[in-house]
């Protein structure tokens, strides 16, 4: 399981203005916790996406799509709120549930 993942570059600290970038990192983001576990990004069975404006659940649809696609992994659950605020008022947040076969 892990916490929320907002877009913030862990080697840069940077965010990207654009909520395709913001998705894909967040995502990148989420693969590094569950690689560091010994999972894969296949192993993700759940996510929840947390959005400042659903208006863009196309454009981060697209990027949920190619990450997963990228990685040969089936699409998890997912379950997309649209919130007031986030953390260091980016556009996104993504946590995931990934399980061990």
């Amino acid at each position: 399981i892990t916490s929320g993942q907002i877009p913030v570059d862990p080697k840069t600290g940077a965010v990207a203005d654009d909520v395709a970038a913001q998705a894909r990192q967040s995502l990148e983001n989420v693969k590094a916790i569950v690689e560091a576990a010994g999972l894969l990004v296949a192993d993700i069975v759940k996510t929840t996406v947390f959005v400042k404006d659903l208006n863009d659940f196309a454009t981060v649809n697209a990027a949920y799509e190619a990450f997963f696609t990228e990685h040969s992994a089936p699409f998890p659950a997912r379950s997309c709120v649209e919130v007031a605020r986030l953390p260091k008022d980016v556009k996104i947040e993504i946590e995931a549930i990934a399980v061990r076969r």
